[in-house]
């Protein structure tokens, strides 16, 4: 697998925080009950869904569609060296109520530093299946254009090695193995982010408490760890006093 890696600091790590477009089912304009409806008889793979079920699977569930759920937060990291040696690792990070606002911020970073695929690329975990589809449709649904390096859009996964997945890596060919990035960690011997928040806890975090700010730093923590990961898969040393500076925060107000 070292082969997959030329240079470590051409690669950007990625994580994102999505939740529903509206609180709750009850918020949410009449022609989304239909829909979202239609939807939960899919999931739940049952003929008949009653409003509570639906209502309930709504704010349990709609954060991972990208048809009823936004972006609210998008964390990059890459790997700085000094004299050829890794010292550092910065973060830049994106959060925006206005989610056009924040997709613009994000596709102005990938065009401006990472926009060939055969010299950069893009790592998470099952970010071919969920973080970098999702970006794709909302920044369609938003109007942003998508940068050529996720622009993944009828291409074969062989078509685009630019994107590199840790839960594929980790699968080793077993296409039916799901394993958790916290899971992953915890194997691997790597602190993971879990401690304080979970992906189900972001609906919370984000309407009801208004944790803007626990959001961004659980985003953060998942982009370090699926770091740690990816150097741990692909036997890379990480210094142990390695530094992590967090350059940027994107928004317009934050409590």
């Amino acid at each position: 697998m070292a082969s997959l890696v030329k240079n470590i600091s051409d690669i950007l790590f990625l994580d994102i925080e999505t939740v529903s477009l509206f609180p709750s089912l009850d918020q949410a304009p009449d022609e989304i009950w239909p829909l979202w409806t239609k939807k939960a008889k899919q999931i739940l793979r049952k003929q008949d869904v009653s409003q509570e079920e639906a209502a309930q699977l709504y704010v349990e569930k709609a954060g991972i569609y990208s048809e009823f759920a936004k972006v609210v937060c998008i964390s990059v990291g890459f790997f700085r060296k000094e004299n050829n040696e890794i010292e550092e690792f910065r973060l830049k990070t994106f959060y925006e109520e206005d989610e056009h606002f924040l997709l613009q911020g994000f596709s102005n970073l990938l065009n401006a530093h990472y926009r060939l695929p055969l010299r950069s690329s893009l790592c998470g975990h099952n970010i071919r299946e969920f973080d970098v589809p999702f970006i794709c449709r909302r920044m369609l649904m938003q109007q942003v254009d998508i940068p050529p390096l996720i622009d993944l859009a009828g291409k074969k996964p062989w078509e685009t090695p630019q994107i590199l997945d840790t839960m594929q890596l980790w699968r080793f060919g077993d296409i039916k193995n799901y394993t958790s990035l916290d899971l992953l960690a915890s194997s691997l011997n790597i602190q993971s982010s879990k401690g304080t928040m979970s992906g189900a806890d972001v609906h919370q975090a984000y309407w009801i408490d208004k944790d803007y700010l626990g959001i961004i730093k659980y985003c953060e923590e998942d982009v370090k760890c699926v770091a740690r990961v990816f150097a741990r898969i692909m036997q890379i040393s990480l210094p142990p006093d390695i530094r992590y500076k967090t350059m940027t925060v994107f928004n317009r107000e934050l409590p």
